[in-house]
């Protein structure tokens, strides 16, 4: 257990349940050293996470919880909503299925049935992965703005992975253009040697991109063939849970 980050939750627990105090009364009420208190507290403050009364050197909790936590009720809503699909899409091919969401200019993991083969890819649930080497990255990349691309290649970069892997604007821009052009994205040992996907985008009710799903495997099975075979499944289950979301195919895309 980190010491400093238990410690943290624990103010974030005693201020949402007695409302705002000062970095004495926490320290008093937790029995903390009044010194760790004010580091933690500086350290809330300054991301957003707390909001600080500087007249009467009151700490609250800050909006970036609420944005936080807004942002973990939609993931939990797309995960509810996709698990029929995902299951489906597993029973079919016994392959690994995954679900994920835009977080903080990557992927994150939120939902995965794993294949039951002995040769298979993991669930990696909770880890972040880049945009533009993963097939559930791409699929979501595709479907941004302009500047939202520019903003994370700027941040991000296009740091390379394996041989196969896009590094440069150009290239990225086709496999856009493609990825639009067919509905579904796919990633052929671009991210991790050995290792194939087939993703497509998931929208919600006003038609954006906020999720996307893929079938992974060993190279050995996830072939261009067996890509041909699985690309039309994936977008029929992605477009599946974009309805279930309140997304009606014959609005505007966004």
């Amino acid at each position: 257990m980190v010491k400093s980050v238990y410690r943290a939750v624990k103010i974030l627990d005693v201020l949402s349940s007695e409302g705002e105090k000062s970095v004495t009364e926490i320290s008093t009420t937790l029995s903390f050293p009044k010194s760790s208190v004010h580091e933690i507290t500086s350290t809330l403050l300054a991301t957003g996470i707390l909001e600080k009364d500087s007249d009467r050197n009151k700490y609250s909790l800050g909006l970036k919880l609420f944005e936080l936590g807004k942002q973990a009720q939609a993931n939990l809503e797309i995960s509810k909503v996709a698990i029929p699909s995902l299951r489906s899409l597993h029973e079919q091919f016994d392959e690994t299925v995954h679900l994920t969401v835009l977080d903080r200019k990557e992927v994150l993991y939120i939902e995965c049935f794993e294949s039951t083969k002995q040769l298979r890819t993991y669930s990696v649930i909770g880890i972040r992965a880049p945009l533009h080497c993963t097939a559930v990255g791409k699929a979501i990349l595709a479907y941004l703005d302009d500047e939202e691309v520019e903003e994370i290649i700027r941040s991000m970069g296009l740091p390379r992975f394996t041989q196969n892997t896009i590094t440069d604007r150009v290239r990225l821009n086709a496999e856009v253009r493609k990825i639009r052009d067919s509905g579904f994205a796919t990633d052929e040992m671009e991210h991790e040697e050995g290792v194939c996907c087939v993703g497509a985008p998931v929208r919600n009710h006003t038609g954006q991109v906020v999720a996307s799903i893929s079938v992974s495997g060993p190279s050995q099975r996830i072939t261009p063939v067996r890509i041909a075979e699985i690309a039309p499944l994936v977008m029929e289950r992605a477009a599946e849970i974009s309805r279930r979301l309140g997304y009606k195919p014959s609005e505007p895309r966004v």
